[in-house]
């Protein structure tokens, strides 16, 4: 399925305290984000909480960022339980504790200078994986939550939407400390994600997507 131009969404800033509910699976249902600066990125941190009730073999995105030709950063469960990513090609692939329905804190790190790439579950690093060493992401691409867009704004499948709920989303575009990530993780005060801080993020909901309080 066509997803509308993100030119046509309706962008709403803020979502402290809140909780982006995404209550059945669609080829329709996504969370539109925009950065706050240019996604031209050498490294980075990415960190979520999330929950889902879909069963372990039923693959599911956790985030997509895609330019005109390449998925350049995609966060996946993957049908054997493993929890991916992939930056235009092939992807790294995790052995993490599951995805359940109560909530988990997620956080990925990767530097281009290395290559060291590494999941975090509720403070806690798995290990180092080297991957695509010396590669940048590139900017000018479309972020949404909920869906995969295999091409640039458009085939959607309802069989990879992710069902269940997202909140503190924030993104850095350098490599945050241990320390740092355990602070994010208990809810202690970290520097704001100067890519995404789901205090400020600027969002727009097509489809069936909830925002609710943060009880």
């Amino acid at each position: 399925m066509l997803c509308p131009s993100v030119s046509s969404f309706f962008f709403t800033l803020g979502l402290a305290d809140k909780v982006l509910v995404f209550p059945y699976e669609t080829d329709f249902s996504f969370v539109a984000l925009t950065p706050q600066k240019e996604m031209s990125l050498k490294a980075f941190t990415l960190c979520m909480r999330v929950a889902t009730e879909l069963p372990e073999e039923r693959q599911i995105i956790l985030f997509a960022y895609r330019t005109a030709d390449y998925d350049e950063l995609n966060v996946w469960r993957e049908r054997d339980g493993r929890v991916s990513f992939y930056m235009s090609g092939d992807g790294a692939f995790f052995h993490l504790p599951p995805i359940t329905t109560f909530r988990s804190s997620l956080c990925l790190t990767w530097e281009s200078r290395t290559g060291l790439a590494a999941f975090w579950v509720e403070g806690k690093r798995s290990t180092y994986q080297v991957y695509k060493p010396g590669h940048t992401i590139r900017p000018k691409g479309t972020i949404i939550l909920g869906q995969d867009p295999d091409k640039h704004l458009g085939g959607l499948e309802a069989v990879q939407s992710f069902v269940g709920e997202v909140t503190d989303l924030n993104m850095w575009d350098f490599v945050l400390s241990r320390s740092m990530i355990q602070a994010w993780h208990y809810g202690h005060k970290v520097p704001k994600g100067n890519i995404f801080d789901w205090a400020t993020i600027e969002y727009a909901l097509n489809g069936n997507v909830m925002v609710v309080d943060d009880d």
